[in-house]
């Protein structure tokens, strides 16, 4: 069975067709044709599925889409304004700060809802965030430090 749920998908008002068994990951993928949000263990384990429901970070792969209904829903696609990147997908291609590019769209999801409730956070903090996004390629250093970069470039420009 089909269910009409509507949603604020980074910022503008969707309308979608979802079946009851639909995770928002797979609203989103399938329906709404954004890839950059990733499944990657879709248990809520690794965090690439990481978006933001009223600016709280969640598990796609954990929520349902019918549970998306009146929602404000953020994906990594929703970051960037027009060609100008976010300061933190500008840090993370400057510091490399990713490889296969799997969890990267989930960490920097996840790095700036960091940022909003922590503009000035330390590396422990930084890191305590983040630990729900595994990554199996940078080691995190690089992820570490463009998210510390990030930081104090927005807390720069605020």
């Amino acid at each position: 069975m089909k269910h009409h749920v509507s949603f604020e998908l980074n910022g503008d008002p969707v309308e979608v067709l979802c079946e009851s068994e639909q995770t928002v990951l797979d609203v989103l993928r399938d329906e709404m044709q954004l890839i950059g949000t990733k499944e990657g263990c879709s248990t809520g384990d690794c965090g690439a599925c990481s978006v933001t429901v009223d600016d709280r970070l969640v598990c796609s792969c954990l929520m349902l889409g019918v549970e998306a209904n009146g929602k404000k829903i953020t994906t990594i696609e929703g970051m960037a304004e027009g060609e100008k990147l976010h300061p933190l997908q500008q840090k993370f291609l400057e510091h490399a700060a990713l490889q296969c590019g799997i969890c990267t769209p989930g960490v920097i999801v996840a790095a700036k809802s960091l940022l909003e409730r922590n503009p000035d956070p330390t590396e422990t903090e930084v890191r305590y965030w983040l630990a729900g996004n595994l990554c199996r390629c940078t080691g995190y250093d690089k992820i570490v430090r463009a998210v510390m970069d990030a930081a104090s470039e927005m807390r720069g420009a605020a």
